[in-house]
């Protein structure tokens, strides 16, 4: 009987063990990607500018956050196939995400407003 209850708990730890490396190694599915625009419309295009670099467009596919430089100034968010946020000023802007298919401006801000980085949930 004590056999059979050590090789029991011995399966069970090896399992857990098992698992545990398993999830401990396993890669993020997916990483937040910066890519040429191009003419696609399924993909996150942020345009902006900073005092070095004047105006871009980017865009960014898949999950993730990306981090700026601390003196970009966003202009329009143009989110495709994805829902968004970005952080400026202290805290994630807007307070709601960003639904899919949104072209979002600043027309109140022709200089833009200030980003830190950029999340596509």
């Amino acid at each position: 009987m004590k056999k059979i209850t050590k090789q029991v708990f011995l399966t069970a730890l090896t399992s857990v063990l098992a698992t545990s490396v398993l999830a401990v190694t396993a890669p993020a599915a997916h990483a937040i990607t910066p890519l040429a625009c191009g003419n696609r419309t399924d993909l996150l295009k942020v345009t902006y500018h900073t005092s070095t670099h004047g105006k871009r467009d980017l865009c960014f596919a898949n999950a993730g956050t990306a981090t700026f430089g601390g003196d970009t100034w966003l202009h329009e968010i143009k989110t495709g196939n994805n829902r968004v946020q970005w952080f400026g000023d202290g805290k994630w802007q807007p307070a709601y995400i960003i639904d899919k298919w949104t072209t979002y401006s600043f027309p109140n801000h022709p200089g833009g407003v200030r980003m830190d980085k950029i999340w596509i949930e």
